[in-house]
């Protein structure tokens, strides 16, 4: 975290020892301790959040892209499906005219019709 070696952290617990004292150096060491751990674990959470952050934006950026793509396949398929019921329509009904022929006279009728039982 900090580039300190050896001889400069004596000489700062020297000074500090010089400044304060020796009565009040253990407890100004322990609170010096306690806060470094603070701020390591904030600085690990930091770069926890950070790295948090970095994946949700790759998972965002590949939601889009997949998003696209399955937007272009879509367009594609419709596309498709367009231009084969065009040929179809072409292929069956090549004139372009449509007759409908006219149901026979002695074609069975839709509905079934019931003769009253005889007794």
């Amino acid at each position: 975290m900090f580039d300190i070696g050896f001889t400069e952290l004596m000489l700062i617990a020297l000074v500090g020892l010089i400044v304060i004292g020796p009565e009040r150096m253990p407890k100004v060491a322990r609170t010096v301790g306690h806060l470094l751990g603070r701020l390591q674990r904030y600085v690990g959470d930091v770069k926890a959040d950070i790295k948090r952050e970095m994946q949700l934006d790759e998972l965002k950026k590949l939601q889009s892209d997949v998003a696209a793509q399955a937007h272009d396949m879509e367009s594609r398929v419709n596309e498709q499906m367009k231009e084969t019921e065009t040929s179809l329509t072409q292929s069956i009904l090549p004139s372009g005219d449509v007759t409908i022929p006219a149901p026979a006279e002695n074609a069975p009728s839709e509905s079934p019709t019931r003769t009253p039982p005889t007794a």
